[in-house]
Formats: structure tokens, sequence, C-alpha cells
């Protein structure tokens, strides 16, 4: 594909990102309006996030298996179309279980979204230009998620539309995505094997993975670390995914091929991207919830507050991009990012309800610029070293670990948070069923009440970062044993053409 080619297919790609990204961030800062207004409790605040977050993970490998073997175009418009049709339930839902089985079904489709994007964009550029492009797509995530909390913040301080509209908003740009994938994305025919779907494989996967996570997002709040409830989700997960174990390796189109493990700088890849999920999304998800409750901004404040961790990414990402491109060199921006995440984390664990929006900022800013540095670039070592006939699955793979690690870090986390808040509330009689925290609207509470909110809240949201911040470094460790390569310097599609001719 000349560049003119590649650019046009890139605008519907991308739009679709921009999509899925503008679905996941604008609900954040509605999400302290919608609890209360759906009789929702803090544990359901975390379902809403995780229930997504849950849904991508468990659909991404299945997504990657697929476009290797099937349609790509065909792929990412059944993205979109679960997309819309979760979009819309959410937007008229009437109660908190069918706005999180409607958060299931846009799970479903971002995670699509997620693995074929890279997929399609490793096919069409070498590696060696991808990084000009990853920091493109770096770009378009960081303007998709500062314009997400703001955009959502907007409209539920208007009260012509409120957060409903949070949701129906990304429609006609979904649609629209679709359209110009449809006329611009041509992607090269080539000779497609039989296909063969490991189904049992992706059940086991998924049933393992979603029992592990339904453990973690409830222990703490319905029932205690230790205790027999633990045991039986713990162990059928230990078990699913040891029968999963089993049938991936003795199928022969794995849903995520075991020997991909063995491969260095694949499975060093895999190790820090769930590490970058755990601390990313475990770590920002709540950081709305703090600006709102323990420093008492509107949801629209609370948008422009985040500004500083978007212009980190925002940056970041597109100058490592531009810069890997040009001197083809890229480990040194993972070591640089692992260790701007660490700080970052550092730093956030020292706030409270008294810190300064300036120090926020300067630390949020620090956070942003090394997920910038990180998150694409190892999907860029990862598919770099692979035969392109592994690309997808190599991907998905890669953005499936990241996703669970995002998924358990938001559950854990957002459990710590809520024990922590509950028992901090407990003396003001604050505890709802099974001893959970209600989340509180402030502009109501009494002010002696206020200053005790604003204050577990702050030291909640503090203790958060404090715990992501060795996992941050543990990543920092991980990236400096993964082994520089060269970039290659032609397309995965050509690639691919060259393995099938001499495999004939």
């Amino acid at each position: 594909m000349s560049r003119r080619e590649v650019l046009q297919a890139l605008s519907g790609l991308f739009m679709g990102m921009f999509v899925a990204i503008l679905a996941a961030t604008v609900v954040s800062n509605a999400l302290p309006t919608i609890i209360p207004d759906l009789g929702g409790s803090q544990s359901v605040y975390t379902w809403i996030v995780t229930a997504e977050l849950l849904a991508m993970t468990a659909t991404v490998p299945l997504w990657g298996k697929l476009a290797d073997l099937v349609s790509q175009k065909l792929l990412i418009q059944l993205s979109f179309g679960l997309f819309v049709v979760g979009s819309v339930l959410a937007g008229a839902a009437q109660d908190t279980t069918t706005l999180i089985v409607a958060r299931v079904l846009q799970g479903a489709g971002a995670g699509g979204l997620t693995a074929l994007v890279q997929i399609v964009m490793a096919a069409m550029i070498p590696p060696r230009e991808l990084g000009r492009y990853a920091g493109v797509f770096g770009a378009i995530f960081a303007v998709a998620t500062v314009s997400g909390p703001l955009i959502g913040g907007v409209m539920v301080d208007t009260s012509w539309l409120g957060w409903r509209w949070c949701f129906f908003l990304g429609v006609p740009f979904t649609l629209l995505a679709m359209l110009l994938i449809q006329k611009t994305l041509h992607l090269p025919a080539v000779t497609r094997r039989r296909v063969h779907v490991d189904w049992l494989g992706a059940l086991l996967l998924t049933a393992g993975v979603c029992t592990l996570l339904v453990w973690v997002t409830l222990a703490g709040n319905r029932y205690d670390w230790l205790s027999v409830e633990t045991a039986v989700l713990v162990g059928a997960s230990v078990v699913l995914l040891a029968l999963a174990l089993v049938v991936e390796a003795r199928s022969p189109e794995p849903i995520i091929p075991l020997h991909l493990f063995g491969n260095r700088t694949v499975a060093l890849a895999i190790v820090a991207s769930a590490l970058v999920g755990i601390a990313m999304f475990g770590g920002t998800v709540f950081l709305s919830q703090y600006f709102q409750v323990a420093l008492g901004y509107s949801p629209t404040a609370a948008g422009l507050l985040s500004l500083p961790l978007v212009a980190g990414l925002l940056v970041s990402s597109t100058v490592a991009g531009a810069l890997i491109t040009k001197t083809g060199r890229w480990k040194r921006f993972l070591v640089a990012g692992g260790a701007l995440m660490t700080l970052g984390f550092g730093l956030l664990a020292t706030i409270d309800a008294a810190t300064s929006t300036w120090l926020l900022g300067l630390y949020m800013l620090v956070l942003g610029a090394g997920v910038g540095m990180l998150m694409q670039n190892l999907v860029l070592a990862a598919q770099n070293d692979v035969p392109a006939a592994e690309l997808g699955t190599t991907t998905s793979v890669v953005s499936f670990f990241r996703s669970l690690g995002g998924t358990i870090g938001v559950s854990v986390l957002g459990a710590v948070l809520a024990g922590r808040v509950a028992a901090d509330l407990s003396v003001l009689g604050g505890t709802g069923e099974g001893g959970e925290a209600a989340v509180p609207d402030i502009s109501v509470l009494p002010p002696e009440v206020v200053a005790l909110v604003q204050h577990a809240y702050a030291d909640a949201t503090a203790e958060l970062f404090l715990v992501a911040t060795p996992l941050a470094a543990l990543a920092l460790v991980t990236v400096l044993f993964i082994r520089e390569k060269a970039l290659k310097t032609t397309s995965g599609a050509q690639r691919l053409a060259e393995e099938q001719a001499a495999a004939h």
C-alpha cells in the first residue's frame, strides 16, 4: 500500500480507537453522578469499570486468533457493531444491572478494536516505520482520553443532556468509522488456511479468567480474602486455567500458542504489559473520584484536572514514536518509560485532601510520560520478533495480558479502596448491605461530615498509588531484560507472502 492509502485506511482505524477510548473515559467523570442516580454502591462503581475491562480482556485473544484466519476487515466491522449495541443499551439503562450488561457488550467490541487496529497496522506498515504511526496512535489515545472526561463532565453538568449522552455520543462516531473503514481499508488478499478455532480452549480460558476476576472484585467486600468463598473461586479458576493449558497444548490452532512464551522478547513484553496494565488502569481509574469526592470539584473541572496526565502521554508517545522511526532504537524508551511511571506513582502516593492542583498536575505529567513511552512500544517490540503468520496472535496476547492486568488492578485496588472507605466512614453509619460504603454526594452532606468523607477518599486513593508503585518498578526491571533487536523494514503482509511462498 502507498503512504496515501495507508493514511486513508488509518483514518477509519484511528476513528474506531478514538470511539473505544472515548467510551471508557467519558464515563469516568460521570460515574459519581450515575451511581447515586441508579442507586448503586462503591462495589458497583468498580464493577461498571471492571465489566468493560473484563469483557475486553476475555475476548482479545479470540479476536487475535480469528485475525490470523479470516477477514480482518469483517472482524473490525463486527467489533463496531457490538460496540454500538452496547452503547445504546448503556445510554438507555434504568438500573445498574442493565448498565453492567451493556458495558460487557461495549467491552467485547473494544476488545476486537484493541487487538485488530494494531494487527492491521502491523500488516500494512513495516516495524521500522511503525514507530511513527504508533506515536500518532498514542496521540489519538491522548486526545480521546482528554476529551472523554471533559465531554462527560460537561454533559453531567448540563441539565438538558445528562449522563446518558456519555454513552449515546459514541454511536454516530462509531457509524462514521464503519463507513470510513468500509471505503478505505483494502488489505491485500492472502492465502488463508482452513479455519479451526479452539472454541473449547477459548471457553475454558474465558471462564478461568472471569472466575479469577469475580474473586478479586468481591474479596474484601462481600467476604474476607481468606474465606470459603475465596477457596472455591480460586480453586475453580486454577482448575479451569489448568484445563485450558492442556487443551491449548494439544490444539492445532490454540487461542494462545504456548510456544510464544518461549520467545524471550514476547514473554518479557507480556509480563511488562500486565504490570503496566495493573498500574495504569488500577491507579488512574479512581483519580476522577478523588477529584470530585476528596477535593470537591465539579465533573467538568475534574476533566480539566486530568489534562496533565494526557499531555504527558501525548508528548512522550509522539516524540518517542518519531525518534524510534528515525533511529531504529527502541529499548531506551522502554527503560525511560518504566522509570518515569514508577516515579509518577511514587509521587502520587503522597497526595491527600489538601494537595495543591499544581503538584497534582506535575505528578500526573510524569506518570503520563512514562505510560506513553511504554504502552505501544512493548507491542512493537513483540511484533518485531515473531513470524508474520503469528502477528495477530502475538499482538492480541500482549494486549490481553495488559487488559488482564488492568482488570485485576481495578478490581483489587477498587476492593482496597472500598474496604478502606467503608472502615473510615463506619463511624458515620454510612455503610450499606455487606458493609459497602455508598458513594456519597458531598453536595448534600453537612459540612462536618464532608471533611471526614473527603479525608477518607483522599487517604484511600493515596494508598492505591502506594500499592501501584512497586508494580511499576517491577515493570521497569522487566524491560531491562528485553534484548534490543533491529526493526524489520518490510510490512507484515509482505513478510506473510514471503513466508507462504517459502512454505510452498
